[in-house]
């Protein structure tokens, strides 16, 4: 039996593991993030309709107006798909005015915030754990009235486990007591349920030995409870705790896209799934080929870049740099395991650099089509090798320039030539450009202004285009500019310019002193790269 099986096993993973996004409302809560209405209803369809994410918690009770509208129209479109029941809001033990904002919105699902430490309840609210029960109780009932579904979360519950766990178990026992109220009659009229016990770690303090201890006395007390776990990542644990839970008992996880969330964030939702099916082969209902695009779609949205090395969302995640790594893959796939990027809409690359060897060189001509000799391939690995150690950027789309310099090609033989052009700015005037290229050895000519010299220069690019040629010109996607590292102010600009190509994405790279000429040498060999492939 296999070790994912033995400790299945003994610890009663459940067969289903329900996923909570949260990425819309404790997601928001990262430090400067703040997410418009309509961007909240396009990441809420693309978890519910695309992702097939079990649930999303999509804000907090009264913030504001704003966020009023963006709930009424997740709810909306929840709806229409019948899967309102999968929306929730976070409201507040507050006299029923959560409720009735949740109503308002045309929610049916209250996540009802309830303190899980007896610290919480007498230093905060100043009232008896008697007292607070009694509030909640009094909650419950008027979103009952409402027809709204109430999940508990119990705040703080980590801290309340270490160092009150009697308060924790009072609370407990008066909502499963209220859940199972013998009082058929009154349970019947006001439909009285608790759906879920959210079980946080509110401050990321707790362990995965912690979490096993806890949730084992919880479900010992309340083996018919279902029970979530929310994480929270301040020791970089909110993984390992979240998988402690569910070895537990836990049926419930709740992450966010990207780790977003307060201070150092929740549990990635990318992670918590890759390693749910993997070690623990548990089922989910995520649709693992979307998990990239949606992680797309956040980070532009909340303007939190992903880490390059963030497992499976992360740029360089899928990319193998020492070339001892693609020797192997090239045999039998010796350096695979079972994060295979297409299975989450990516594919594996092969980087170019100093510790590349001539396998990853290979593999990138391989996959451009291009046929070196045995001497050829060793003298493009060798200019590479150079190139990586004056730590340059070397990308994919660079290998046939490189290719043609090593082969003493002069650039003779591009379609696409920039023959002459001026660029000037001057104050109170917008920036201008006169270009002479020349396309298959035809000249063209064209002048325009523009936000910006490169501006300039690219309208006067679309025009020869369009004018000339009949012919669309790529859309600029993304435009990076740094000087490479260990450089200095006077150092070579480097630009890196990602063009909208077919369906995907077209990268090109200029090296040069001038910002603006670096801009234009990439874009040239992105205009060869597409006239190459147009005259194949």
């Amino acid at each position: 039996m296999g070790t994912a099986q033995q400790i299945n096993g003994k610890r009663g993973l459940a067969p289903f593991v329900e996923i909570m996004d949260s990425t819309l409302r404790d997601g928001e809560q990262t430090n400067g993030v703040s997410f418009l209405p309509h961007e909240k209803l396009v990441m809420a369809r693309k978890l519910l309709h695309d992702l097939n994410v079990d649930r999303i918690e999509v804000a907090s009770a009264r913030v504001s107006e704003g966020e009023k509208e963006a709930v009424s129209m997740i709810c909306r479109y929840a709806a229409s798909i019948n899967r309102l029941d999968r929306v929730e809001v976070l409201g507040f033990v507050d006299g029923g005015k959560s409720v009735d904002w949740i109503s308002e919105c045309g929610g049916k699902v209250i996540n009802l915030l309830c303190k899980g430490s007896l610290k919480h309840c007498t230093h905060q609210l100043h009232k008896t754990p008697e007292e607070h029960i009694a509030d909640i109780q009094q909650e419950i009932a008027y979103a009952a009235s409402k027809g709204l579904s109430v999940n508990v979360y119990l705040e703080d519950w980590s801290n309340g486990m270490k160092d009150s766990p009697d308060y924790v178990y009072q609370v407990m026992d008066a909502l499963v007591k209220m859940r199972n109220e013998e009082n058929e009659k009154m349970r019947n009229s006001l439909n009285l349920s608790i759906s879920r016990f959210m079980l946080p770690d509110t401050l990321g303090v707790m362990n995965p030995l912690q979490v096993i201890e806890y949730f084992r006395k919880m479900m010992k007390r309340y083996p018919e409870a279902h029970f979530d776990f929310h994480a929270h990542n301040d020791y970089d644990l909110a993984v390992s705790n979240s998988l402690a839970a569910v070895l537990s008992g836990a049926r419930g996880l709740h992450v966010t896209v990207n780790g977003l969330g307060e201070r150092c964030g929740n549990a990635p939702l990318a992670s918590v799934q890759a390693i749910l099916k993997d070690h623990f082969h548990a089922k989910t209902n995520i649709v693992e080929s979307q998990l990239n695009d949606l992680s797309r779609m956040v980070e532009s949205f909340s303007g939190i870049s992903v880490a390059p090395n963030q497992p499976i969302v992360g740029e360089n995640v899928f990319t193998q740099v020492a070339g001892v790594h693609a020797d192997g893959d090239s045999k039998d796939k010796l350096y695979y395991n079972e994060l295979i990027p297409e299975r989450f809409g990516r594919k594996r690359e092969y980087a170019l650099g100093k510790n590349s060897g001539r396998a990853n060189i290979a593999k990138n001509l391989e996959e451009l089509g291009l046929e070196l000799t045995p001497e050829q391939t060793r003298r493009v690995t060798q200019r590479i090798t150079e190139l990586g150690d004056k730590k340059e950027i070397v990308t994919q789309e660079d290998l046939p320039y490189i290719v043609s310099d090593v082969l003493k090609h002069d650039g003779s033989e591009d379609k696409v030539k920039l023959i002459s052009y001026v660029v000037n700015t001057s104050y109170g005037l917008k920036p201008g450009a006169n270009i002479r290229v020349e396309i298959n050895g035809q000249q063209y000519e064209a002048g325009s202004t523009g936000d910006g010299q490169y501006d300039a220069f690219v309208k006067a690019l679309r025009y020869i285009y369009k004018k000339y040629l009949n012919r669309t010109f790529p859309i600029l996607a993304n435009y990076q500019v740094s000087i490479p590292p260990g450089g200095r102010t006077d150092a070579l600009v480097q630009t890196v310019i990602s063009w909208h190509y077919h369906d995907g994405i077209l990268r090109t790279r200029g090296l040069d002193a001038d910002q603006t000429d670096a801009a234009i040498k990439a874009t040239f060999k992105m205009l060869n790269i597409v006239e190459n492939e147009l005259t194949k």
